[in-house]
């Protein structure tokens, strides 16, 4: 597989494959025994949505592997607008060694991976973010020890983190439970592209979604490009915030995990979050380490087999 678009592209064999690679890279580089993969290779990071977390740890792994990482803004390439997406794909590709992108659609990134010649991370779309649910699940490994029948209680809205966290569910054998308003599940069709041993269930009660939860996990209620519907789902989630009271209806050794950027008062409390912070940051720094394992795999090593 040249690319990462999907993680139902792969085989649960795959994906297990890439975290155990994920965990044992991370002990190397905190040994300084890490191997400098990509020396003289360079990431393109087409960006069309605004990143800290993304940004930080792409670039800093390909600098931690020896390599370089160039950031192309909106304003610098207009994909599919200013140049075709097919057009801008082959360029890299006859430059640069790999390319992340973070778009709104998921197909430009579909696109720039059948034309480019070189590996295409999605690094984020409106319909799935796979670095952020190999980060965590890595994240729920390192805390629990085994992650096989886990269960991952997601509150809130079935978006493109929470597709992204079902197929990681379904392919290392985790319970997935979505705790949200009708009007928000996820989609029959995606549901039953996870296969039919897929443990997935939906409930309209965050209580009753936390009761068995290892792991209570929430994000933002309000995407980006989606602000003009803030309102609304304000006013449709308002019985789905992570807050003691809901952590009162969980086991308690419970975590609370959260992609970020968290909004404080809306989908979790102040108080949750800093009582959970440690997990949280631990979260967010496996972003770096799965993605730095993962850019190694697919430039230097020709791709996930």
């Amino acid at each position: 597989m040249k690319d990462f678009i999907e993680i139902r592209d792969f085989t649960s064999d795959q994906i297990r494959g890439l975290l155990g690679r994920a965990t044992a890279d991370k002990a190397l580089f905190r040994q300084g025994a890490l191997p400098a993969s990509l020396e003289r290779k360079t990431l393109a990071m087409i960006f069309e949505k605004q990143s800290l977390r993304t940004r930080v740890s792409f670039e800093t792994a390909m600098t931690q592997l020896g390599g370089h990482a160039l950031n192309l803004a909106p304003t610098d390439i207009g994909l599919g607008k200013r140049e075709e997406t097919r057009d801008v794909a082959r360029v890299i590709g006859g430059m640069c060694d790999g390319i992340m992108a973070r778009t709104f659609s998921h197909g430009l990134v579909r696109e720039l991976a059948d034309h480019a010649p070189v590996p295409v991370i999605n690094a984020l779309t409106d319909y799935t973010h796979p670095c952020q649910a190999m980060a965590d699940a890595m994240t729920i490994e390192e805390h629990f020890g085994e992650l096989a029948g886990r269960t991952v209680a997601f509150v809130g809205d079935g978006n493109n983190v929470a597709r992204s966290l079902a197929a990681a569910c379904a392919a290392l054998e985790m319970r997935f439970v979505l705790a949200s308003p009708e009007a928000f599940r996820l989609e029959e069709q995606f549901v039953s592209s996870l296969g039919a041993a897929a443990a997935f269930r939906w409930a309209d009660d965050a209580k009753n979604a936390v009761a068995d939860a290892d792991v209570i996990y929430t994000d933002t209620w309000v995407s980006m490009g989606q602000e003009d519907e803030k309102a609304r789902r304000v006013e449709a989630f308002a019985g789905f915030q992570v807050n003691a009271d809901l952590l009162a209806a969980a086991p308690d050794h419970a975590v609370v995990l959260h992609c970020l950027p968290a909004y404080r008062g809306y989908e979790i409390t102040d108080e949750v979050f800093e009582a959970h912070a440690e997990i949280i940051l631990q979260q967010a720094e496996n972003r770096l380490h799965f993605q730095r394992t993962l850019i190694s795999v697919l430039i230097a090593e020709g791709g996930i087999g």
